[in-house]
């Protein structure tokens, strides 16, 4: 089902349409939340991995550091301390962009790893190809590195979810939950009189037709100033990374991945911001139909939402995270949801 949420800037009411999977499109209330936790003593590895410590600046309490895989140097945010949440930015920005909401997503005792992807921020490009499998295998590789040997929540936004989706494909075993915001990976772009249409037929003319929208909402005079520095610092760095990444982000489609995570059991959340004008709603449509997963809308909230209201998401992912440890213990306790289940009002209490 899908259900309009409300955050700090978009106050509007829940409502909820019914969805079901194998329909093409979804007719409309989801339940449930996702996003997953667990219990486990935080490992920050060792100090070797840790090559070189990027100088603090004051991007809400994170603590910047650089590593290297595969030879190759990766920067990223560390803060907090408990169960692992892994936060994978979108296109052409880097984990920088989102720094505001990861102090508030570690109070709730989480530690967030974000790293910057290969070819963005300080992150060097990978050679040749971009494909999703190669990607994933690198954030694998750095959750090596980082010894992070419990299963991880991957959140990931915009192309950071179809490279989280990816990652959960490859190795199930190493991720608790997935949690997809605005994200690519559903591939529909629109319904024609042909019938779908795929995101990768959409001309680049109108995806900048569009563009613009994004920055004329309530709350976005934040988010124009972070995405031009980090997307122009990106193209002129790594302009061959920013083509490579954003073909494989245009014609990525996960969905049959998605709906294999789901039969088997993976936690999915996903996450849409209802005035995107970069990820169509038939995009997002698709990705929950093929995962039968919840679907929650964000009113008056468009692609870069998250950045735009940074305390409104980390409520979102903060509360998701108490919900699912709250079920964990439930589940690990036998005994305890027994006696909940026979006396549902507390009678006994």
């Amino acid at each position: 089902m899908i259900r309009a949420v409300a955050t700090s800037q978009a106050t509007t009411g829940v409502t909820e349409l019914d969805c079901t999977r194998g329909a093409g499109r979804l007719a409309g209330p989801c339940c449930g939340d996702a996003l997953g936790t667990w219990r486990s003593e935080p490992s920050h590895g060792s100090s070797a991995t840790r090559e070189a410590e990027v100088p603090a600046r004051p991007d809400g309490g994170l603590r910047w550091h650089r590593t290297t895989v595969d030879g190759r140097t990766v920067a990223y945010g560390d803060a907090g301390d408990g169960p692992a949440v892994v936060f994978l930015h979108g296109w052409g920005l880097t984990a920088r962009s989102y720094a505001q909401t990861f102090p508030l997503i570690a109070a709730s005792g989480s530690r967030v790893i974000a790293p910057a992807l290969p070819g963005f921020g300080r992150s060097d490009p990978l050679e040749g190809e971009y494909t999703f499998p190669r990607l994933a295998n690198w954030v694998l590789e750095l959750l090596d590195i980082l010894d992070l040997r419990d299963p991880v929540t991957l959140v990931g936004h915009s192309f950071g979810g179809g490279v989280a989706t990816a990652t959960a494909w490859e190795r199930p075993d190493r991720v608790r939950a997935l949690v997809l915001v605005n994200s690519v990976g559903g591939s529909v772009w629109k319904e024609s009189r042909k019938g779908l249409r795929s995101l990768a037929d959409r001309p680049l003319w109108d995806w900048g037709l569009h563009l613009p929208g994004e920055f004329r909402r309530r709350g976005y005079r934040r988010v124009l100033p972070v995405v031009v520095r980090d997307l122009v610092g990106n193209a002129l760095a790594n302009p061959g990374a920013m083509r490579r990444a954003g073909d494989l982000a245009r014609t990525a489609d996960l969905r049959v991945e998605l709906t294999t995570l789901a039969e088997n059991g993976l936690p999915v959340s996903i996450l849409w911001g209802a005035e995107d004008q970069v990820v169509p709603e038939a995009t997002f449509l698709a990705m929950c139909d093929a995962a039968g997963a919840p679907g929650d809308i964000i009113p008056e909230a468009g692609h870069s939402w998250l950045i735009a209201d940074p305390e409104g998401f980390g409520e979102l992912v903060t509360n998701s995270l108490t919900v699912q440890q709250t079920l964990a213990e439930r589940t690990a306790d036998p005994d305890r949801l027994r006696e909940e289940q026979d006396d549902p009002i507390g009678r006994s209490a």
